[in-house]
């Protein structure tokens, strides 16, 4: 029979060790909310032309970030999917983006052989950091960020994703987003009545 103290040891060690994974994933919720929506939107990119970019001229989309390299496998494998639901999509508010940390060159290359009919943009170092910022503590890719119109997280995924599943997920916060700005444009129109009907009285 084991002595007492071993067992003893053993829960301990076994309490340790679930107190180090809730605060790991304490850390990787806090650390999505590291970065503001307005300064998501304005973080500063480039295309492979060197045109600058930024996530802001998709205000009011739905925002499908996805951060990957050409030497990513998974990366490849998924993007022929996003293409097709990026043409899908696409009259529905929906806007796909690829960020890279690469050159633009390379990027340009492999996005013209592959045929990519989504934005490819790159920005160096600072892409990887916004990874970060955004959950991707470890730099994992293919890692994808779904926004809403606003520049909010809605929501983050390490490797790829399936066609399937991704498109499951944007019908479901396509339709969320839509009642979300109908009641938006109801109380905008109930006060705007009001506004009228105050002034008429004036």
């Amino acid at each position: 029979m084991k002595p007492s103290w071993v067992f003893a040891a053993t829960g301990a060690l076994a309490i340790l060790a679930g107190i180090s994974l809730w605060l790991g994933s304490l850390g990787q919720r806090q650390a999505q909310d590291t970065i503001a929506p307005a300064s998501l939107l304005a973080a500063g990119f480039a295309d492979t032309h060197g045109r600058p970019q930024s996530l802001a001229q998709f205000q009011g989309k739905l925002v499908v970030v996805n951060f990957w390299a050409t030497w990513c496998a998974p990366c490849r494998e998924e993007m022929p999917a996003f293409m097709r639901l990026q043409g899908r999509w696409a009259g529905r508010n929906v806007q796909f983006v690829g960020l890279s940390s690469e050159g633009p060159e390379r990027v340009e290359t492999f996005g013209r052989a592959l045929g990519v009919t989504y934005p490819l943009w790159v920005g160096g170092e600072a892409v990887g950091e916004l990874g970060r910022r955004l959950g991707n503590r470890l730099g994992v890719l293919p890692y994808t960020v779904i926004l809403d119109g606003q520049g909010n997280v809605l929501e983050t995924r390490v490797g790829p994703y399936s066609e399937g599943q991704l498109e499951e997920r944007l019908a479901s916060f396509a339709q969320k987003q839509a009642l979300t700005s109908a009641k938006t444009h109801r109380f905008e129109s109930i006060n705007s009545e009001r506004g009228i009907r105050l002034q008429r009285q004036a």
